[in-house]
């Protein structure tokens, strides 16, 4: 037997519990991708929700309507040659956003400032207040 006693071992430290990760939101994604593979889907469903027949919708760079200038664009088609775009004077779903709407046979002839007091931007706003407009010209379903 021996008079001095061992120290104890050393407990070890508890586990710190581990951290969530979490994932990154949509609207995280690069806006190349952002808009073709989730913009347009979840728009393309929302409109058709209201019954009517589906929207085409397609994105691409080139001149907005109206004035011309160069911008990333959702153009999107509705039966009756109705027509609509929702621009983006950036790649970046936050930049200045206007929208532009073409009954049939005719051009548009003005550009509509786009959630310009929201300080953050998300796929369901921008899909909720775009089918909103287009709803407000009854162009969705038995208005």
């Amino acid at each position: 037997m021996s008079d001095s006693a061992s120290p104890a071992p050393a407990s070890p430290a508890p586990a710190s519990p581990a951290v969530k990760v979490k994932p990154p939101a949509p609207e995280d994604k690069p806006f190349a991708t952002f808009v073709p593979e989730l913009l347009l889907p979840a728009l393309a469903k929302e409109i058709q929700s209201y019954g009517g027949p589906a929207a085409e919708l397609s994105f691409e760079q080139g001149p907005m309507p109206v004035v011309g200038s160069d911008c990333w664009m959702l153009k999107g088609s509705l039966p009756g040659e109705r027509r609509f775009w929702l621009c983006f004077t950036s790649d970046n779903i936050n930049s200045f956003k206007t929208v532009a709407i073409a009954e049939s046979g005719s051009e548009p002839s003005l550009l509509e400032s786009f959630l310009i007091d929201e300080k953050k931007m998300s796929l369901a706003l921008l899909v909720s207040r775009l089918v909103q407009r287009l709803n407000g010209q009854k162009w969705l379903g038995p208005n």
